[in-house]
């Protein structure tokens, strides 16, 4: 059994069998083979080698023929490390003493040699690492052992370990097999975390180099609630979270009860829970859980979850199949956020060293208005259907957010003009994750609607921590108190000029911070579904006064953790339920 730690980004307990995904993006199944079998297994090795043999000759040939022998010598270099007698002999070991699979054994062998060329000074031998990556994945695919196919063609539940998933990748994962993941890489707030929460898939991120500890590991567990995995775990440790699991599902089917209840706390106050989607699919999730709306539809992930960009009619059916399913529930729907960690089927930017402060988001749609104009068009006709509401993502200025209603209004005057149904009073809000726009939100509050707080920006910006960076994670705290000042003077603002604000950051998902955000005095949270259950009990369990006493402290403290401590103690009084042991 093998303990690895990382860090939580999506909550519950997945339990299946390992399914490991090198930085090729590979798929290596891990197995054993019966000793009666380790003959055949060293005759599929054999023949696998014979068939690349082949190949490796025919390409020196060919090249040759055409480049000259130095060129086609490349593929002599490959042949040489083939038929190495030393690679030759580490293999027949494994799969004749460890009975290894010859897939495994070639994964395993050649991975290595691959890490150790790499490591070296000798930039010349450093290079070879690449031929190495090739023969290793050339021989897996002679011997059918790995597949370029996504991860959507799964037959079978598993596990998902791998260096990295990008937001897209993870967008696609077959919720039917894959019961969880973990990454080598990643934070708290990258969007890969993101849509995991909304898939409600349990995942651990940031680990650090793994994969080559991960052996023959049939069997793993991804806590994502401590952000642990466990390979290979013994008997006792099997039987502790399956108790778990057990323990949580009948903790999940008696909040279920709460869903047509208000979120409302013991002295009267309403609270307003609506929850955060990526696709349309998860509105029934919403409504099963009593979410009063949808404070936050990421609208970009219509063009991760598809090599082909939307058109506008892809956007109007996608809306109005939310917000039909709503049933006049209001649905606020983000205009695309893409850039930084999210790109779509197509380039819109040239590489940027530091894209997180680049051209994504609202200055992205500004810039390429035939990517903008569409989604626009469409949110109008849809907001036909129902009560939509248009929200701009990362606004730091005056001047992006009067272009972007300028370029709404103008749409508006267009399908009229054109004969089309659409609503041209559509209300209009921002999205406040930058500290400019909390000093500048006195001017702000003249120009919108409404205002929603994205705190998984708002923190990556304000402490200038990159949130999907593992390596500073621990300094990507939505509790630090520089947030929760910035917090406080938002809600300031917005209720002197009588604006309606909530957050639909991933802050006001954790139960314990809720009630914080309560005592701040915001009345408004929009959390992944999966979330609005508890966040209902903790509500449910107090009473204004004692938030607003947490919130009093809390602001005295000087330490994020401090504060998370305090705030952990307090829920496990007012809500003991709720507390993960």
């Amino acid at each position: 059994m093998l303990e690895l730690h990382g860090i939580p980004v999506s909550p519950g307990v997945a339990i299946g069998p390992a399914l490991v995904l090198n930085r090729e993006g590979y798929r290596i199944p891990h197995c054993q083979v019966a000793s009666a079998d380790i003959e055949e297994e060293t005759l599929r090795l054999r023949r696998a080698v014979d068939a690349l043999s082949r190949g490796l000759e025919a390409s020196r040939m060919e090249t040759a023929a055409i480049a000259g022998d130095s060129t086609g010598d490349i593929f002599a270099a490959q042949l040489q490390m083939l038929h190495d007698p030393r690679l030759h002999a580490e293999l027949q070991r494994r799969i004749r003493q460890e009975n290894q699979s010859a897939a495994y054994a070639v994964s395993q062998v050649l991975h290595r040699y691959a890490s150790d060329l790499r490591r070296l000074d000798n930039s010349l031998l450093a290079q070879r690492a690449d031929d190495v990556v090739d023969i290793e994945q050339q021989l897996l695919e002679h011997l059918g052992a790995v597949t370029r196919r996504p991860l959507t063609e799964l037959t079978e539940p598993v596990i998902v370990l791998t260096h990295n998933l990008t937001p897209s990748e993870t967008a696609n994962l077959d919720r039917r097999y894959v019961r969880g993941f973990c990454t080598e890489i990643g934070g708290p707030g990258g969007h890969m975390a993101i849509v995991a929460k909304g898939l409600e898939l349990p995942a651990v991120v940031g680990i650090g180099d793994f994969l080559q500890s991960v052996g023959g590991a049939a069997m793993v567990i991804v806590d994502g609630d401590r952000g642990i995995v466990i390979l290979d775990p013994d008997k006792e440790t099997l039987r502790r979270y399956e108790e778990g699991r057990e323990r949580r599902q009948n903790l999940a089917i008696r909040l279920a009860q709460l869903r047509d209840l208000p979120a409302v706390t013991i002295d009267g106050v309403a609270i307003s829970l609506s929850a955060n989607i990526e696709f349309p699919h998860e509105v029934a999730a919403c409504l099963e859980r009593g979410a009063m709306g949808i404070g936050l539809y990421r609208t970009e992930f219509l063009y991760l979850a598809s090599n082909v960009e939307p058109s506008e009619q892809d956007h109007y059916e996608a809306y109005r199949e939310v917000v039909e399913a709503m049933g006049g529930r209001p649905v606020v729907i983000r205009t695309l956020d893409l850039g930084a960690d999210k790109m779509g089927s197509r380039p819109l930017t040239e590489p940027e060293p530091n894209p997180f402060l680049g051209l994504r988001s609202i200055r992205l749609s500004l810039k390429h208005p035939e990517l903008f104009r569409p989604q626009l068009r469409a949110l109008l006709r849809a907001a036909m259907h129902g009560d939509i509401r248009v929200m701009f993502p990362l606004i730091t200025t005056l001047s992006e957010l009067r272009q972007a209603k300028f370029l709404v209004n103008t749409i508006a005057e267009d399908l009229a003009e054109e004969g089309i149904p659409h609503r041209h009073d559509i209300p209009i809000g921002i999205m406040v994750e930058v500290p400019a726009t909390v000093l500048m939100l006195d001017r702000f509050v003249k120009e919108v609607d409404f205002l929603s707080i994205g705190t998984n920006d708002l923190v990556q910006y304000t402490l200038a921590v990159d949130r999907s960076n593992e390596c500073v994670a621990d300094l990507y705290q939505s509790s630090d108190p520089a947030v929760l000042r910035l917090i406080r003077r938002c809600v300031e603002v917005a209720g002197e000029a009588g604006v309606p604000l909530g957050i639909c950051g991933e802050m006001s998902s954790n139960p314990a911070r809720s009630l914080l955000l309560l005592g701040l005095g915001v009345r408004s949270l929009s959390v992944p579904p999966n979330a609005l259950p508890k966040l209902k009990k903790a509500i449910r369990s107090v009473t204004l006064e004692q938030c607003e006493e947490i919130a009093a402290r809390a602001l005295t403290m000087e330490a994020a953790r401090d504060i998370d401590l305090y705030l952990l103690e307090r829920l496990g009084k007012l809500a003991p339920e709720l507390i993960v042991s």
